[in-house]
């Protein structure tokens, strides 16, 4: 486990040192980016001014106050919290945001899944992961809300934000598929296989069960995402 600090934007041999377990500070510029906004990009042809290669996003939707533009608020907006939401909805998106606009940082909340792990792998990215309730801490990491792009989608615009001492924050994903989500789902299922067998249950029948679930909750929340957009 090693420490890295990084200022953005950064490149792929910067992302090829770093393993899962690794922590890393981030330095200088990091875009916000959320359901409506890769929705836009990605599906309904929308373009940004930004320059995004070798960049960090965060999924985030930040509250913010609009207030007169200024040195301190040169976007016209005050930043108030800048918290993470949950990835997992977004994870169709990991592939065009690294191909197109040329990210390699993904920062949010509770993982990916495998097509995002194949990605950074064949691309040159990480997963960095935040714990949930930690958005009061996050807001002291934001400098200033620099810019603003696609902003009729508020509070799901294309943030710019200036960054200092972001983190640390831990590798949960990294370019060599490794996976910390596919750590715990691993050690989780061998425990529960255990306990079912002291239980004499089968585990296979709840086993699919719970896949099953899954899949149809992933599948409601992609097309509530939609809808929303």
């Amino acid at each position: 486990m090693a420490h890295h600090e990084l200022t953005t934007p950064v490149t792929e041999a910067q992302m090829r040192q770093l393993r899962i377990d690794d922590t890393v500070t981030l330095q200088g510029t990091l875009y916000g980016i959320r359901d409506a906004t890769q929705i836009h990009l990605f599906d309904r042809g929308r373009t940004t001014r930004f320059d995004l290669s070798g960049h960090a996003v965060i999924h985030t939707a930040p509250n913010v106050r609009k207030v007169e533009p200024s040195a301190d608020f040169p976007a016209g907006y005050e930043s108030i919290c800048v918290g993470t939401t949950t990835s997992d909805r977004m994870e169709r998106f990991t592939r065009p945001l690294m191909t197109q606009l040329g990210v390699r940082i993904i920062i949010g909340k509770g993982g990916l899944r495998e097509d995002s792990l194949a990605a950074f792998g064949e691309l040159g990215g990480v997963y960095l992961a935040i714990i949930g309730g930690t958005a009061a801490l996050e807001s002291t990491w934001v400098e200033q809300i620099e810019d603003v792009d696609l902003d009729d989608l508020n509070p799901e615009s294309l943030w710019k934000f200036r960054i200092r001492d972001f983190g640390p924050l831990r590798v949960a994903m990294d370019s060599y598929g490794g996976s910390l989500y596919e750590t715990v789902r691993e050690d989780a299922q061998a425990r529960r296989a255990l306990a079912l067998a002291s239980l004499g249950v089968g585990a296979s029948a709840g086993a699919a069960a719970i896949t099953h679930a899954s899949a149809n909750t992933g599948a409601n929340t992609n097309a509530n995402a939609e809808k929303k957009a």
